[in-house]
C-alpha cells in the first residue's frame, strides 16, 4: 500500500478538525438546549405546584363560603319561621280582638246620645221628686188621661214601672 499524499493527509486532517469542531459546536448547543429545557421543566414544575396550590385554595375559600352562605340560609330560615309564628299568633289575636274593637266602635258610636240621656238623668235628678201630694187632690187642670210611664205603656198600680223619675241611675 502506498502513503496517501500529504495533500490528502492535510485535506483529511483539516476534514477531521473541522467535523471534530463541528462536533464540539453541537455538543454545546446541545448541553445549552439541554438546560434550556431543563430550565423550562423546573420552571414549568413550579408554575404547576404554584397552580395547583391556587386552585386547592380557590377550592377551600369556595368550600368556606358554600357554608357560610349554607349557614345563613339556615338562620335566614329559622328567621323567616319565626316571623311566620309571629304573624299567626298576631293573626290569631287580631281575631280574637276583633269582637272586642266592633263593641268599642258601637260603643264609640252610641257615646254621643248616652252623654245626653245621661245628662237628661242628672238633670231630672236635680229637679228630685214631685212632692208629695195628697191621693185625693187633684191637679188644677182637672181630672185628665192617666199618666204613662217614660216607656209610653200605661203605668200598672199595682206593679210601678222601675223606671220611674227620681230614682237614681
Amino acid at each position: 500500500m502506498s502513503a496517501p499524499p500529504a495533500l490528502q493527509i492535510r485535506e483529511a486532517n483539516a476534514h477531521l478538525a473541522a467535523v471534530h469542531r463541528r462536533a464540539a459546536e453541537l455538543e454545546a448547543r446541545l448541553e445549552a438546549a439541554e438546560r434550556t429545557v431543563s430550565a423550562q421543566a423546573e420552571r414549568l414544575t413550579l408554575q404547576d405546584q404554584q397552580l395547583r396550590a391556587a386552585l386547592d385554595e380557590l377550592g377551600h375559600a369556595k368550600d368556606r363560603e358554600i357554608a357560610a352562605l349554607q349557614e345563613q340560609l339556615l338562620t335566614s330560615e329559622a328567621a323567616i319561621h319565626s316571623l311566620q309564628a309571629a304573624v299567626r299568633q298576631r293573626d290569631e289575636l287580631i281575631q280574637q280582638l276583633q269582637p272586642r274593637a266592633k263593641l268599642l266602635q258601637d260603643i264609640c258610636r252610641r257615646r254621643p246620645p248616652l252623654v245626653a240621656l245621661l245628662a237628661d238623668l242628672a238633670e231630672a235628678e236635680r229637679l228630685g221628686p214631685l212632692p208629695a201630694s195628697d191621693p185625693g187632690h187633684l191637679l188644677p187642670s182637672g181630672p185628665g188621661p192617666p199618666l204613662a210611664n217614660s216607656t209610653g205603656e200605661k203605668a200598672d198600680q199595682d206593679h210601678p214601672h222601675p223606671t220611674m223619675f227620681g230614682t237614681t241611675v
